[in-house]
């Protein structure tokens, strides 16, 4: 909702309320009119434009300038028509215009309008009607013109600021959602494009000739999209790296993508390990993506994290499913298959890695734990700074656009520990268990 609705809805009201006032202040005082006919008639037709124009302040869109200047104009003719319907005692005792407080609607929807400058200039008018419908600069003639003066003008600085301050919030929006995405894209680019290239790099330079060429050239691309992704200026989404492509990584200091992703092992019909459509509910099977889009219904985060168990890696779980939207588990089995893949690369080939999966109420928990030598200190920040963002990206910024967190825990020559935590969302509380044993 604009931040001007509710000023245009309190004009409204204001022009209501002061119309009955000024239909109800002329009838107690009829008899003491000059002429009440002429009186009588102003006011009707004043009745009438207000129930033809109501409309016209509720929103900026239906208050054009031809109705705020047929607005003004029927407040200035009410103030300078009151000499000639009442009588000059009245007038010089202080008695109201025939349209009385009502006119001070002229000039707020100025204000509302067009900001102070307009405010200023309406005010201006309906100030100089006055002082010539009171023919001398009575004090209180004075007191309200000013009165009206700088409350039309207050407003309309007001509205200005608003308008200022709404432009800046939705900017700020569009540029957080375009950061957003320019992440989600990134992650995206570090988990293929770059592996690939980099791959391409390392076998060139073994193969020699031609190919060595093509190494170089694989090198020069891959240092130019990472700049490209550190700017914040990425390309469009590519299809995910083979694991070949994956595990010929260079080293990124803790920062590599997921070679043998789990959600694609269950595209092929090829994964390992327990069966979870068979466990109850068949909620391994929204774990599938349909097309380029995954089920709303709930995924069985076990279905994308088993196949990851082997010789290397002991998967740890809780008897019965844990359960998130099937966006959700995607993004973070993603993250788990980069944890892994750093282990692969990082921590040497005789690594061993331990995945444990914890359901708790509000959040799954996901920690991912090897043997090898550890993350020195700042090496993360380092990696993020050169524009190795498999970390930053991959892991970290995945769950943080899930509401979650990823937290490293490393001691030199005793390991690394990545707790990865997802908030659970919409899952059905059918789908909450105990926590997960070791």
């Amino acid at each position: 909702m604009s931040v001007e609705l509710p000023l245009w809805r309190a004009l409204t009201g204001y022009r209501v309320l002061t119309l009955v006032y000024a239909v109800v202040i002329f009838s107690l005082n009829y008899t003491e009119y000059a002429h009440p006919l002429g009186g009588a008639a102003y006011m009707a037709a004043l009745t009438l434009w207000m129930v033809l124009t109501w409309r016209c302040t509720t929103s900026a869109e239906r208050c054009t300038r031809r109705f705020l200047f047929g607005d003004l104009a029927f407040a200035v003719a009410g103030i300078l028509l009151t000499p000639l319907v009442d009588t000059h005692a009245r007038i010089a005792g202080g008695a109201p215009t025939l349209p009385s407080i009502w006119t001070a609607g002229a000039a707020l929807g100025f204000a509302i309008k067009g900001g102070w400058r307009w405010a200023a200039g309406a005010s201006s008018v309906v100030a100089v009607a006055n002082l010539v419908e009171r023919q001398e600069f009575a004090r209180d003639t004075v007191h309200n013109v000013l009165l009206v003066w700088v409350a039309s003008v207050a407003i309309g600085y007001v509205v200005e600021v608003a308008r200022a301050s709404e432009r800046t919030l939705a900017r700020a929006l569009q540029i957080e959602a375009a950061t957003r995405e320019r992440e989600r894209l990134a992650r995206d680019i570090h988990d293929s494009v770059l592996q690939v290239l980099a791959m391409v790099q390392r076998r060139g330079a073994a193969l020699g000739g031609e190919a060595a060429e093509l190494g170089r050239m694989a090198g020069e691309q891959e240092v130019a999209l990472r700049t490209l992704v550190s700017s914040g200026l990425v390309p469009a989404r590519r299809p995910a790296p083979s694991k070949e492509a994956a595990a010929a990584a260079q080293g990124d200091g803790a920062d590599a993508a997921y070679g043998d992703g789990a959600d694609a092992a269950y595209e092929d019909g090829q994964a390992d390990g327990p069966s979870y459509r068979d466990n109850g509910p068949s909620y391994g099977d929204n774990c599938v993506p349909e097309g380029e889009e995954f089920s709303d219904e709930p995924c069985d985060v076990r279905a994308l994290l088993a196949p990851h168990a082997g010789a290397g890696v002991t998967f740890s779980e809780p008897g019965a499913p844990v359960l998130l939207p099937a966006a959700r588990a995607a993004e973070l089995a993603a993250a788990v298959s980069a944890a892994l893949d750093n282990v692969r690369v990082h921590a040497g080939d005789g690594a061993h890695a331990w995945i444990l999966v914890e359901d708790e109420p509000e959040a799954v928990i996901v920690t991912v734990r090897d043997d090898g030598p550890g993350i020195p200190e700042g090496r993360l920040a380092d990696a993020e700074r050169e524009g190795r963002l498999g970390v930053a990206l991959s892991i970290r910024g995945r769950l943080r656009d899930l509401g979650g967190s990823a937290e490293w825990i490393s001691v030199p020559d005793q390991g690394t520990e990545v707790e990865l935590t997802v908030p659970k969302g919409g899952v059905p509380e059918g789908g909450r268990r105990g926590k997960a044993g070791a």
